[in-house]
């Protein structure tokens, strides 16, 4: 009877102990795709993600505690991604989530978080309307579609000396949305259309599209992909012998996409929001960091993953403490001094304020041609 007290009360200081160390961290939730064909991708933005989070913590954590980033694994599925948004706010008791790279399935967990008022910010989805949706809780700490396209249509066009443009993008939310909105602008320009297709996340034989792009004898191929799929559709164009000029937004810009397309990659132009051959002094500083770190240049999704955490734990800060209503008020009063400039939120969430740049991947490495703030929306 005795031992079966004892037991009874060793349980309770268990049980009544464990809020009391769950309150000894802050904890952050990230949904990113950890495996599958955006896997190199989301694994960049994991690795920025844990840099900034290490600086945090390096100079004391957020409110006198340390800062504890729970990952989970959102495939760039949506159902999954939702499932991965449950278990972080329900078990894991995260107070701010980050999330969920693809555009589709960010838009699945948009309202999830709306659903438990937690704020959300996505460090990377890009299609233009997710900030139109009127969710207070959803902050886009990356550029839009839109904003890429009309800030580099025309000096692709004049630049590359376009006639006519094939459209090439993956099969989701994100890949028809940057179609839609380059193929707008450019033809604004008197860029005529070639074609248009559109392949799925994992596609590895691409030589029945590359057939139509040959027959269609575009001056210009547009392509929106990510590095497992774009470095595999250029070095297919290339072992075709066209010679079209490649151009387009996602991946391009990264090492493991140079590294993966080879011979492949030299040529092509991306629009992008940051490229670690930036000229300004924070970005030589960040590049420093990451490269002591991971042992390679930061790309978009490393930088990505490095900002949506500073924001989050610099808002955190500034509501003085982890109530979900303080923490999202205080998203809008962000003045975050990024690599690639100072970001912002407008009333929707859409950020600004920072650099985005047009590149060319010269010798294996993103040479800046361009560069274009990314202004407050109209």
């Amino acid at each position: 009877m005795k031992s079966l007290v004892l037991r009874s009360l060793m349980l309770a200081a268990v049980v009544f102990s464990a809020p009391a160390v769950a309150q000894e961290e802050i904890r952050i939730g990230l949904i990113e795709p950890l495996t599958g064909s955006v896997a190199y991708n989301g694994n960049s933005v994991v690795e920025g993600a844990k840099l900034a989070i290490a600086e945090v913590n390096a100079a004391g954590g957020i409110l006198g505690k340390q800062v504890k980033l729970m990952i989970e694994d959102g495939q760039c599925q949506p159902a999954t991604s939702v499932n991965a948004v449950e278990k972080l706010v329900q078990k894991d008791k995260a107070v701010l989530l980050v999330g969920a790279f693809c555009s589709s399935a960010t838009a699945a967990i948009m309202p999830v978080a709306q659903k438990y008022k937690i704020p959300l910010i996505t460090a990377v989805s890009s299609k233009a309307d997710l900030t139109e949706q009127g969710n207070r809780y959803f902050f886009r700490a990356a550029e839009t579609d839109a904003l890429m396209a009309r800030a580099f249509a025309k000096i692709l066009a004049q630049g590359l000396k376009l006639g006519s443009v094939a459209y090439i993008g993956v099969n989701d939310d994100w890949g028809r949305g940057g179609v839609d909105e380059f193929n707008r602008d450019l033809s604004e320009l008197g860029v005529k259309k070639a074609m248009v297709e559109y392949f799925d996340h994992g596609t590895t034989d691409f030589f029945t599209l590359l057939a139509k792009l040959r027959a269609a004898k575009p001056d210009g191929v547009f392509v929106a992909a990510e590095t497992q799929d774009g470095s595999i559709l250029v070095k297919q164009i290339r072992e075709m012998g066209l010679s079209t000029k490649v151009f387009g937004v996602g991946s391009w810009a990264t090492a493991d996409f140079i590294k993966l397309a080879g011979d492949a990659a030299e040529g092509i132009y991306a629009a992008v929001p940051y490229a670690s051959s930036m000229d300004a002094p924070r970005n030589k500083a960040f590049v420093g960091k990451y490269e002591a770190a991971y042992k390679v240049k930061p790309g978009k999704y490393g930088a990505a993953g490095y900002n949506a955490l500073h924001i989050a734990a610099a808002a955190i800060a500034r509501a003085g403490s982890v109530d979900p209503e303080a923490i999202r008020e205080a998203l809008h009063q962000t003045h975050y001094e990024a690599p690639n400039g100072v970001y912002q939120f407008d009333a929707k969430g859409q950020a600004y304020g920072f650099e985005a740049v047009l590149v060319r991947i010269d010798n294996k490495e993103p040479k800046v041609v361009a560069t274009a703030p990314v202004d407050l929306p109209h």
